[in-house]
């Protein structure tokens, strides 16, 4: 039974993503339906200002900005008299947060989680809130994002091939996210620059909701105590290691999707190749983006490729990472603060640009050096392992999109969003 209800889901959005009038009416039922069920389940639960949940990145893992507002409150007298409510898809393996008597843990998916978010006053999430459910006036949702956009997004795509929604589905979640969330936050004016526009917050009267404070998940890359990284590399089986470790850390593809278990990723490097070349210097950590529902066999790559897609937290292996190689990714703004190598492997560039996403700054603004096949990216590997110096052109970029990172910015943010309202 369950194998035929799989078989008739991943058909019905076969044809739906052909069809975009019955797409459109598949999710407005589906929204109906869910919507009367939560108001059901939460019908009289008033909100409490002293009752925050957080969700980070749809209840996969516990890290990002949610996750350092978390610590620095929850390690803060301020707030003994608060609650705090985590979110996760697999709550089972986050009960070490249970040692703190005030944190309790729901499931992403369960009943318990609608009534979390109807009682929290508020919600501190770096990713969407599910569609049905919007924060009455006595909430404040307040939305961390994760990460400074290279990659366009919403309002300014303006030719994509995605592979589930129209460039028109695109811009009403866009305008219904803009609708939720009270306050946005943003590392540099940059970004608040370009997320104004991606929201349409002039024209949703939002463009002061603003949090231009810097990314509380940064704070740690820039105050991690050296012994972190042999407690990391005991986590990740590298004690002992003796080779350079590369993260390797690529985006999705809006056009790559399974019907069945989401966006999937079709890595076009050749690890056979880079083996060859660079195994007996170099490991890879490979980190898919959390979108990405595919799995990766690196078997053949023993010692060579380390998955460390379900690795929780990325702070974690950036700072055990002698470099950074990725293409579209965010992930480079925030390694940058760590002034090691960064490589851009974008084997797929004008395709990227023209069809799928397009980007916001020049591409002369990088850090690193840009490749588009393996053999360069093994020599860009070489070179900036025996040559890699903090330029002035790698200081430029992190004077312009990394100016706040001062390992004080969940200091800020809860100083701004909880302390100012109390005393106001």
């Amino acid at each position: 039974m369950k194998k035929l209800i799989v078989t008739i889901k991943k058909s019905t959005f076969e044809i739906a993503k052909e069809h975009r009038l019955l797409r459109v009416f598949l999710r407005k039922a589906l929204f109906l339906k869910r919507l009367a069920v939560y108001k059901l389940r939460t019908l009289g639960i008033k909100s409490d200002e002293k009752t925050v949940v957080f969700c980070s990145f749809d209840g996969r893992e516990y890290s990002c900005s949610p996750k350092a507002i978390y610590l620095y409150m929850a390690g803060n007298e301020r707030f003994c008299d608060y609650k705090f409510i985590w979110s996760f898809n697999e709550p089972e393996k986050y009960g070490f947060l249970l040692k703190n008597p005030n944190t309790t843990i729901v499931c992403r998916k369960g009943i318990e989680f609608e009534k979390s978010l109807a009682k929290a006053g508020f919600w501190i999430f770096n990713y969407r809130a599910p569609d049905h459910i919007f924060p009455k006036k006595s909430q404040t949702f307040f939305q961390c994002w994760h990460g400074t956009p290279l990659k366009r997004l919403g309002y300014d795509l303006k030719n994509t091939k995605n592979s589930t929604n129209s460039q028109k589905e695109i811009y009403s979640k866009y305008k219904t996210d803009a609708k939720k969330f009270r306050y946005l936050l943003s590392p540099s004016a940059f970004a608040s620059e370009k997320f104004i526009s991606a929201w349409n917050l002039r024209i949703a009267g939002k463009e002061n909701c603003i949090f231009e404070t810097g990314y509380p998940r940064n704070d740690y890359l820039i105050t991690y105590p050296h012994e972190d990284v042999q407690q990391i590399k005991t986590k990740l089986g590298l004690i002992g290691c003796d080779k350079k470790i590369i993260l390797y850390a690529p985006t999705w593809r809006d056009n790559e999707h399974d019907s069945a278990t989401g966006f999937t990723y079709n890595t076009k490097v050749d690890f056979d190749k880079l083996r060859d070349k660079l195994s007996d210097k170099f490991i890879i950590l490979f980190r898919a983006h959390y979108l990405v529902s595919n799995s990766f066999d690196f078997e053949k790559y023993n010692g060579f490729v380390y998955d460390v897609s379900h690795y929780d937290d990325i702070n974690e292996l950036y700072v055990v990472s002698d470099m950074l190689i990725t293409d579209y990714s965010s992930v480079f703004f925030d390694y940058a603060n760590l002034k090691r190598p960064i490589i851009f492997y974008m084997y797929d560039y004008e395709f990227y640009k023209e069809e799928l996403r397009g980007f916001y700054i020049d591409m002369r603004e990088l850090p690193g050096e840009i490749v588009h096949t393996d053999d360069d990216l093994i020599k860009e590997i070489y070179k900036a392992t025996e040559h890699f110096e903090y330029r002035e052109k790698y200081k430029a970029f992190n004077d312009k999109y990394n100016c706040l990172d001062d390992g004080k910015a969940a200091k800020r943010v809860v100083e701004l969003l909880f302390m100012s309202r109390r005393l106001s």
